[in-house]
């Protein structure tokens, strides 16, 4: 199977934004708000000290997404990065590109000397959480808390 990730540039903000709406309605139970989802979406793809995107291909199509986001962090001794968000369109799920993806991720993230990456699944979305433990992610023994500002 034909599958790539490439770094993703402001010229592909269009399919990215459609990915990123068809990611939130699956995901997200809040009305998609374009423009501040465009917004940050371009502050990634221009910014490296922030973190990377890559459009995920198939045989050359476009497929879905990857958002790698970068901070520091005591406890991990180091630079750390965020799986901000993986997306596949449903009719390239269950195919093994998800574990692809997140052996490319893993892979990317040691060139990078990241030490540690983190992610969030919801808790009704059962089939990501099986990938991420396939491919080495562990739940802690702690809560996941946001404050909006």
């Amino acid at each position: 199977m034909s599958v790539s990730f490439e770094r993703a540039e402001t010229s592909d903000l269009p399919i990215l934004m459609k990915f990123m709406q068809d990611f939130h309605e699956f995901d997200h139970t809040t009305p998609f708000d374009i423009g501040p989802a465009q917004t940050a979406m371009e502050t990634v793809v221009a910014n490296e000290s922030v973190g990377r995107v890559w459009l995920i291909k198939h045989n050359e199509a476009n497929i879905g997404y990857i958002v790698l986001t970068l901070h520091y962090r005591l406890e991990s001794r180091g630079l750390s990065a965020s799986m901000d968000e993986l997306f596949l369109r449903e009719e390239n799920r269950g195919m093994g590109i998800g574990r692809q993806a997140m052996e490319f991720l893993k892979n990317t993230c040691r060139e990078l000397d990241i030490t540690t990456i983190q992610l969030e699944v919801k808790n009704d979305n059962p089939e990501a959480a099986a990938l991420y433990e396939k491919s080495g992610f562990e739940k802690l023994d702690r809560a996941f808390m946001l404050a909006t500002l």
